[in-house]
């Protein structure tokens, strides 16, 4: 089991730092190790939407595609995360945003396994460090995109 969790606080709305997270299909223009997205589709649910969507990571001479179904809750300002099918024996993670004075709120959780023992291995010695960057990229884009 590999966990990370970080809360930050940014100059931006939480309207827009959750439209960023929700937009999948432009994370390949921005986040490390992240080379291709594509949506399959999206389903209401109430107030909520399911998004299915793929995405291919790239890093060193690993190169995988996984679903995983995303729950967007714009009302709630939430944004949670399964796998579906791919390399990982399970992945789930959440994004929750909260205006607060000055900009808002950003809280990241990702909880992940991957099948392969050595892909697990080389991952853990980089994970935390790895989503750093991973935040640190939204936090870019969104600087980028409303600074």
């Amino acid at each position: 089991m590999t966990t990370h969790s970080e809360t930050r606080n940014l100059p931006y709305t939480a309207r827009q730092m959750y439209d960023l997270v929700a937009d999948v299909e432009d994370y390949p223009k921005f986040l490390p190790w992240c080379a291709a997205a594509r949506i399959r589709s999206v389903t209401p649910e109430g107030d909520s939407s399911v998004m299915l969507a793929d995405l291919v990571i790239s890093f060193k001479v690993f190169r995988e595609r996984f679903g995983s179904r995303v729950t967007l809750h714009p009302n709630d300002m939430q944004i949670d995360t399964e796998y579906l099918d791919g390399p990982f024996r399970y992945l789930k993670s959440n994004w929750a945003f909260r205006d607060v004075k000055g900009g808002c709120e950003v809280a990241f959780f990702v909880d992940f396994e991957f099948k392969n023992a050595m892909l697990q291995r080389i991952i853990g010695l980089v994970f935390n460090e790895a989503m750093q960057r991973v935040v640190r990229a939204f936090e870019r884009r969104a600087a980028e995109l409303y600074g």
